[in-house]
């Protein structure tokens, strides 16, 4: 992996980085799917926005399942770092990956110059990530509103 005259590698990483974000889009493809699956079955069911802790049970159901995704997400990339040789363990890793993907930075551990890069690439995904997981759940919100008060929505 030859780096750059600042002693950065840029090739290899992105190529690393472009194929887990491709995978994390399709975890979270997953998850919209499952979730909008669940939510046509309640509607059918009856259940949709005819009682309060129907709908906070719907709400909860889908803010862990895009919990679990993200939490799939972040074990992805700990992966692809443990594969890179930048970890000991996997546990370091996840921890690394973490930190970079909900863009908490600590910095206290800090990757090599060879695959550097590939933390602030997992910052912008996590960053994205959450903003399709925030739009999940506000469109969520939005057709229980509707169910319960019908006479408000268009």
């Amino acid at each position: 992996m030859a780096p750059s005259r600042d002693g950065i590698a840029v090739f290899l990483p992105l190529v690393v980085a472009i194929g887990i974000i491709v995978s994390t889009v399709f975890i979270h493809a997953f998850a919209l799917i499952a979730i909008v699956h669940y939510l046509r079955r309640e509607r059918q069911l009856g259940r949709v926005g005819t009682w309060f802790w129907t709908d906070v049970i719907i709400v909860a159901g889908t803010v862990l399942v895009a919990l679990a995704a993200h939490l799939v997400e972040i074990a992805a990339w700990a992966l692809a770092f443990v594969l890179c040789r930048e970890f000991p363990d996997y546990a370091a890793a996840f921890y690394h990956s973490a930190v970079n993907y909900t863009t908490l930075g600590y910095g206290d551990v800090i990757m090599s110059a060879s695959w550097r890069l590939l933390g602030p690439l997992e910052a912008a995904d996590g960053s994205l990530m959450v903003g399709v997981s925030t739009g999940m759940i506000f469109a969520l919100v939005l057709r229980l509103i509707q169910a319960r008060y019908p006479e408000s929505g268009s």
